[in-house]
């Protein structure tokens, strides 16, 4: 017992030590953000009230490193986020919103069951936006070697925000990862796509009318086409060469005409495809995440509007859930 003792003891004197380390190495590194600040017309005042605070959080770095897309199954991840029980919540909600969703429907061409699918899977429509002090989420990662350069330019953006005086820093709680409102907008994706709706004034993505039209905004401005396919899930033959298939959500390669896959998909007759002049590429989600999982099965054809749920969110489960729940949407409203 004595020595579990000790070397319990001495783990913790190796935890402290490090976060300690971490943390000097954390202020340097914002001693030399704010030189990159200032170079890139930050004012020295939002950068010193909006940066006093920020810290080097541990959980974040573990949130990063330990998403359910790089562990679930896409079976289990899209259960998860197209449950009955999120359909009826988003059905309540639509009910309770519906004179707002089906003018921004009409003003922006996109689906109010695509929109209720991506507020109830990125916030549970509303009810949980995320409690992280987000400038210091963002100095976390941008301080982290994995995507530092992303994170750097998210936070710079949000500075400038800030500076411009678009944004109360006070009010900036959410996701781990630095996002944002009812949806979940990057700092990036504010400044391009969100706007006042409402027309009070003030920019507010935990207002509905401000974030489902900035939300249809986005969608709409990034290519979005309404009443299009996003995937149909495929039985694939065997003999199907394995440089067709994408593993990952980095870039969808090898897109071709519907009809040059047509052998290789065993239930093509079943698929209603009316026009096999559409380019499309195949997914089998789980080949590199999943341990022994098989490589040619969960397999999806993906179509244009599916890589544009990408371009919200580079996971190729995540594309699918959003997906699937819109069509559940569309049998209940």
């Amino acid at each position: 017992m004595k020595l579990i003792s000790q070397i319990f003891f001495l783990f913790l004197i190796f935890i402290f030590n490090s976060f300690s380390s971490e943390n000097i190495n954390f202020n340097e590194w914002k001693k030399n953000f704010k030189k990159v600040a200032l170079a890139n017309n930050i004012s020295e005042k939002t950068f010193d009230e909006a940066m006093l605070n920020a810290k080097f959080l541990p959980k974040v770095i573990e949130y990063d490193r330990f998403q359910p897309e790089f562990y679930e199954d896409t079976k289990t991840y899209i259960g998860k986020r197209t449950s009955t029980k999120k359909l009826k919540k988003g059905i309540d909600f639509y009910e309770n919103n519906s004179n707002l969703i089906n003018l921004v429907e009409k003003k922006f061409e996109v689906e109010k069951e695509l929109l209720l699918s991506l507020m109830g899977i990125e916030t549970n429509f509303g009810t949980y936006v995320g409690k992280m002090d987000i400038i210091s989420s963002l100095a976390t990662l941008s301080y982290d070697k994995r995507r530092s350069e992303f994170f750097s330019n998210e936070l710079l953006t949000l500075l400038r925000l800030i500076d411009d005086d678009q944004i109360d820093y006070k009010t900036l709680y959410g996701s781990w990862a630095g996002a944002f409102g009812f949806f979940q907008f990057m700092p990036s994706t504010i400044k391009n796509y969100a706007f006042d709706y409402n027309k009070d004034n003030y920019i507010d993505l935990k207002n509905s009318e401000d974030a489902y039209a900035s939300a249809a905004n986005y969608l709409n401005k990034i290519g979005w086409k309404k009443n299009s396919f996003c995937f149909k899930k495929i039985e694939l033959d065997e003999n199907i060469p394995i440089k067709f298939l994408n593993v990952s959500a980095k870039k969808i390669h090898s897109k071709k005409k519907i009809k040059s896959f047509k052998k290789y998909i065993k239930n093509y007759s079943e698929l209603n495809i009316d026009n096999e002049n559409q380019k499309i590429a195949i997914i089998t989600p789980d080949k590199d995440i999943i341990p022994n999982a098989q490589t040619l099965s969960p397999a999806y054809i993906v179509f244009e509007n599916y890589e544009i749920i990408l371009k919200w969110n580079r996971s190729l489960r995540f594309a699918l859930a959003v997906c699937t729940l819109k069509d559940k949407f569309k049998n209940e409203i």
